[in-house]
């Protein structure tokens, strides 16, 4: 079942809070526990709310803190996007979205509404939000001041903004359209969308359209003078008196707002008794301007009627407050039962509420974002705490690396090497780093090596190896961590910095060895693509693999694929597609799918196929039309080592992506080998895969 819903706009005063409302009532109705979630919200003032949060959370009773309800505010945002870390506001958002996720059966998650500067920006971070949640999208957008086509066209762009990403749709919904309209916009929007997205029209409420005379209070900074207990009247209408009394009375409206000065006794009595007579509309308020009183007899003759409307009074002139109170939009309050009741009957009349709850409990999405992967990644780490030891000691990366993950708290870790040296480079490096939490171990200072060595020796005397040799390798860092794995010392180690690719994993090809399904070890790069996670194997270990061997590489990172979330859908790669290729270099790819197939008919898997039609559905479709696996790779297996190793690189470099590895698979317990050019994020993320492994997938 799908988690969550993402609710994006195409512009500006839309009417969110109608949808939010409805929905939320929705799914109440339907689920047990349901969280609501605003990724970024405006700047709020020092000891206030957010009001819309707080709308939702106190109307519908949700068990969620203020600040657990949203991640960011919008001028946070813009400093960290001017600054070039958009990357760890994503980190936040995902982070808290994934703790509601965590305690609530369903959670509504609200896109942005920003008005002013940020504006540019909503769409692409409504976007960028919603993928790397993984949760699909209803898109509104306001029909107010747009023709027909204008609407249209308009939630046509932010759909497909959606769609470009791989964001689904479920719904997209035209609110506050003439109600004599709303036929012509849906067939419009049917026309334009696909049949998958199911469409509705709400039609223009005046009552959730015009303010409040709270919000007008609230707005003008306005005192009252009486009626406290009407403030929530709806206003209809407002007009100025400054005609007559009986020249303007023919002017009132339905639930008016009179903006009049102050010494206009005539207008404020007259529009007192208006609203008493059955012959007049109500008056839903009236507005003394000019910082002008009424005189103390009139006063006192207001104070004396059984008024239910409210009069405030404000400091600046009648015209300018004209303006600034047409230029209130309307909002919805906490307090304010009636347009909340309103909205929510609204949106369950007007939009198809059993389809929309279908599509939301039978929605799964696909893929996975890099973000999301890296976040479940620590996440998972963390569930069952492992113990990794590095033996690179000596290396400030591999130094810098152990002081962030013991700050993340994700691992366990020990580090092979000189503790007065590392002592010494923490301080010079300026790192926080708790000595009292990681074991510092010399190896032949170790309580542990006359063990090793002995262990070393029983393990290896038949391939000629003696006790002095033994003795002489157990002082190697690379040998005497992974015996701490072979031993269980340790869960999992992690080496490369400093040292080959052979140097790393020899001593585990000795004594840790393959397990007893496999027969070649591999490796597979995770490939962090701009808005995807792809598998990369074999890029690091074997030169020239045989099909059976590449067919024993596939299974495997199929399974690897499985295990960190991702769905197994294997390109066999090679310079053609399908059977026009010929060749010994495409045939054993050729052989190595059917291998595959033979042994796990359960996976997806296409081969021989180009990289283009393996990961590009247009070219997927062209080359393979009837292929479930041709635009849609996520394992990619290359032929050989020169292939796979260049074409990571490539990709990496030339694309930005990040790229998490190798990680070695075929071995009894877990030894990862680091490029010699890594970074610290590098070593984090290899270390996090490797607890992974320790815990047994």
């Amino acid at each position: 079942m799908n988690k969550a819903i993402y609710i994006a706009t195409s512009g500006q005063n839309c009417g969110k809070s109608i949808i939010s409302l409805g929905l939320m009532r929705l799914l109440i109705g339907k689920t047990a526990k349901v969280g609501y979630f605003r990724p970024i919200i405006e700047d709020f003032k020092e000891g206030s709310l957010d009001n819309h949060i707080e709308t939702i959370i106190s109307h519908f009773g949700l068990d969620i803190a203020f600040e657990d309800a949203y991640a960011i505010t919008k001028s946070k945002l813009i400093k960290k996007k001017n600054k070039g870390k958009l990357g760890e506001v994503i980190d936040l958002i995902i982070e808290k979205y994934k703790r509601l996720e965590e305690r609530f059966d369903f959670v509504l998650v609200e896109g942005t509404s920003f008005t002013g500067d940020g504006t540019a920006i909503e769409l692409d971070m409504n976007v960028l939000i919603a993928k790397n949640l993984g949760i699909p999208a209803i898109i509104i957008g306001s029909g107010v001041g747009k023709t027909l086509e204008e609407l249209i066209d308009s939630l046509y762009l932010v759909y497909d903004s959606f769609k470009v990403k791989e964001v689904e749709v479920l719904a997209v919904i035209a609110n506050k359209v003439q109600i004599e309209n709303l036929s012509l916009v849906t067939d419009g929007l049917n026309k334009s969308l696909p049949d998958s997205v199911l469409i509705n029209a709400i039609p223009l409420i005046s009552s959730l359209n015009n303010p409040t005379i709270q919000e007008i209070v609230n707005e003008l900074g306005a005192k009252v003078l009486f009626g406290n207990g009407y403030l929530n009247n709806q206003t209809g209408s407002y007009s100025i008196g400054a005609m007559q009394l009986p020249n303007y009375l023919t002017h009132l409206k339905e639930n008016a707002l009179i903006i009049t000065p102050g010494d206009r006794a005539d207008i404020i009595l007259g529009a007192l008794q208006a609203n008493e007579s059955i012959n007049y509309p109500s008056v839903s308020g009236i507005v003394l301007t000019g910082n002008i009183m009424p005189e103390e007899s009139i006063l006192k003759l207001i104070e004396g009627l059984s008024t239910v409307v409210p009069i405030f009074t404000v400091e600046r002139g009648t015209y300018h407050i004209a303006n600034q109170i047409g230029a209130i939009k309307s909002k919805i309050y906490a307090n304010n039962l009636q347009k909340i009741e309103t909205s929510i009957t609204t949106f369950e009349k007007y939009v198809d509420l059993d389809t929309l709850a279908q599509k939301l409990i039978t929605f799964e999405a696909e893929g996975m974002t890099p973000k999301m992967f890296q976040y479940n990644l620590v996440k998972r780490a963390k569930k069952h705490r492992k113990h990794i030891v590095l033996p690179e000691g000596d290396d400030e990366r591999i130094i810098t690396a152990a002081a962030r993950l013991q700050a993340m708290d994700v691992v366990d870790i020990s580090i092979i090497g000189n503790k007065k040296q590392i002592e010494n480079k923490v301080a010079e490096l300026g790192l926080e780093f708790d000595f009292s939490k990681v074991a510092i171990i010399n190896p032949r200072e170790s309580n542990y090596y006359d063990d090793y060595v002995t262990t070393y020796y029983e393990l290896r005397k038949e391939k000629n190896v003696s006790m002095a040799m033994a003795k002489d390798l157990m002082e190697d860092v690379s040998y005497f961590g992974t015996m701490m794995v072979y031993k269980g010392h340790a869960d999992g180690m992690v080496s490369g910095a400093a040292h080959t690719t052979q140097h790393t994993i020899l001593p585990a090809l000795q004594f840790i060895k393959t397990k007893p399904n496999s027969s070649v070890v591999s490796s597979i790069f995770f490939m962090c693509l701009e808005d995807r996670v792809s598998i990369f194997g074999d890029c690091a270990i074997n030169p020239n693999p045989t099909a059976e061997q590449l067919a024993e590489i596939a299974i495997s990172s199929a399974d690897s694929s499985l295990a960190f979330g991702i769905e197994p859908k294997i390109a066999m790669l090679s310079y053609s597609s399908g059977a026009s290729g010929k060749g010994n270099e495409v045939d054993k790819v050729r052989a190595a799918t059917a291998i595959v197939r033979q042994k796990r008919p359960d996976l997806k898997i296409e081969g021989p196929i180009q990289y283009d039609a393996a990961v590009d559905m247009e070219v997927g479709q062209s080359k393979m039309p009837n292929s479930e696996v041709a635009g849609h790779a996520s394992v990619l297996i290359f032929p050989d080592l020169n292939t796979g190793n260049n074409t990571y690189k490539a990709v990496q470099r030339e694309t930005g992506a990040l790229a998490i590895g190798p990680m070695l698979q075929g071995l009894n317990k877990p030894v990862n080998d680091l490029s010699r050019g890594c970074t610290v994020d590098d070593i984090i993320n290899t270390v996090v895969i490797t607890a992974i492994q320790a815990q047994g997938f």
